[in-house]
């Protein structure tokens, strides 16, 4: 009875994940299908302690599974709550490397059962075929490396995008992480064939291999990737939790698994896709890295200034104003201004649009995630497609803090580390005015002609202060 009760139970929550998962696909849905999906989670978590039950024995240690709650419940909270939407980025890298040290944890504390069964080499195999056995471990050595890999590449992406790391690659760094990984694959080929005397300290070594690959797998990959990365670095966390899922048969974590899994992916060729690249170049092109850094700091000639209020009495005669949004503005927390802005242009008839490149920022969709939390209406959100139709009848786009999404050296320049990148078409506008601290260059490292074109000035200092002022002069307009 309790068994079908939890598998009942474990349906529900996986139809929860499901429509939780399409609920997030819309801005205005996206809060609700979050609170669906965990509610889910949290029935298929409580249904679990109190309901599991295998040959007549319950979980037990309640103690220390509450505690364990209590703590990451408290823990997380807090976390989220308190963190900046700058850091959201890395919050979601630490989330995520959480997630598949857990996947790989699992792999490690079942293989421990499974060496410490009594008579592995007789009794087992009696009660088990090889082909069973050897199923058994490919779930667990997979689990086991791709939670290893999600783990310290998702702490690498970690401490590259709050600063604590730097681009590290090496001479030969790619056949060296090609060589790693088969190494890798080759070792758990021959645990699971041979399943030699030494098969615990060698699930060991493969566990140091496979952390070792995640470091050096996203060590060299620059700052302007690192959205795909982290994209595919959840797919990762995903098939790891879906492999616990094969190992208990617990149908929740398996549906949760698969669809991580799968939406990561997904989105992980989408931005490829975007960005006009392939998966394997994302990875071993070091786009925005060591090798971009080199054309940093070389001027491209004279830009001009224009004041604070030029800039105000130019939006606010204009038919039609584009606001481009990059990392700057998630630096400033300048998205409320931002907001308010656009309503009084809004005010005084002027169309106004937001431009949102697939990339821009340091996670998938980090600038829908931004404008959103200032209430920024969704259908004002203009995919790159379809903003790159508006520029050419547009008067003003105003860039906040973006860079090399909007850099025509992708276009223009086959030796450029961001060359065959699509970007918004800015250019085409009759007027383009950028706000950026300095004339220091974007997270790729590589200079902007876009800044020194006749269309084009600059308007510096930080986003928040500026838009704040251009408010009161537009006001004053």
């Amino acid at each position: 009875m309790e068994y079908n009760i939890l598998s009942f139970i474990y349906l529900l929550a996986s139809v929860t994940f499901i429509i939780g998962l399409k609920m997030l696909s819309h801005p205005t849905t996206a809060r609700k299908g979050n609170a669906v999906a965990a509610a889910g989670m949290t029935l298929a978590i409580f249904g679990t302690i109190f309901l599991y039950n295998e040959e007549g024995a319950s979980l037990g240690n309640y103690g220390w599974i509450f505690a364990g709650l209590a703590i990451g419940a408290v823990v997380g909270t807090l976390a989220a709550r308190r963190v900046k939407m700058t850091a959201m980025p890395e919050m979601v890298s630490l989330f995520n490397g959480m997630g598949g040290a857990c996947a790989a944890l699992i792999s490690i504390v079942e293989f421990d059962h499974l060496m410490h069964l009594p008579g592995l080499s007789g009794l087992l195999l009696v009660l088990m075929s090889a082909s069973a056995l050897q199923g058994l471990l490919l779930i667990i050595l997979l689990g086991l490396i791709i939670g290893s890999v999600s783990f310290a590449g998702s702490m690498v992406a970690w401490g590259k995008l709050n600063g604590s790391l730097r681009d590290f690659s090496f001479r030969g760094q790619q056949a060296f992480n090609i060589a790693l990984l088969l190494l890798i694959l080759g070792l758990a080929t021959y645990l699971i064939v041979a399943m030699p005397a030494n098969a615990l300290p060698l699930f060991y070594v493969i566990f140091a291999l496979s952390l070792l690959y995640g470091l050096f797998f996203v060590f060299p990959i620059g700052g302007a990737d690192m959205p795909v990365v982290i994209s595919l670095l959840n797919s990762f966390t995903g098939v790891a939790a879906a492999c616990g899922g094969f190992l208990y048969d617990n149908k929740v974590m398996l549906t949760g698994g698969i669809l991580v899994g799968a939406a990561g992916t997904l989105l992980t060729i989408l931005m490829c896709k975007a960005m006009n690249r392939s998966l394997t170049n994302v990875l071993i092109g070091a786009f925005g890295g060591n090798t971009a850094t080199a054309a940093a700091g070389q001027s491209q000639g004279s830009y001009k200034e224009i004041s604070l209020s030029d800039a105000a009495v130019v939006m606010s005669y204009a038919n039609k104003v584009m606001i481009v949004p990059g990392y700057g503005l998630a630096v400033a927390q300048a998205q409320h201004a931002c907001h308010e802005l656009e309503k009084l242009l809004t005010a005084k008839g002027v169309e106004v649009g937001y431009a949102i490149h697939p990339v821009a920022g340091r996670m998938p969709g980090h600038m829908n995630v931004l404008l959103a939390e200032a209430d920024v209406s969704y259908e004002k959100l203009l995919e790159m497609e379809q903003a790159n139709e508006e520029f050419p009848t547009t008067d003003v786009v105003l860039i906040l803090g973006a860079n090399d999404v909007v850099n025509p050296a992708a276009k223009t320049d086959p030796g450029s580390p961001i060359y065959g990148m699509p970007i918004l078409d800015v250019e085409l506008a009759k007027h383009v005015i950028v706000n950026k601290r300095s004339m220091k260059p974007g997270y790729a490292g590589i200079e902007n002609d876009l800044f020194f074109r006749p269309k084009t000035s600059m308007l510096f200092g930080d986003a928040k202060k500026v838009l704040q002022d251009l408010i009161t002069e537009v006001k004053n307009s």
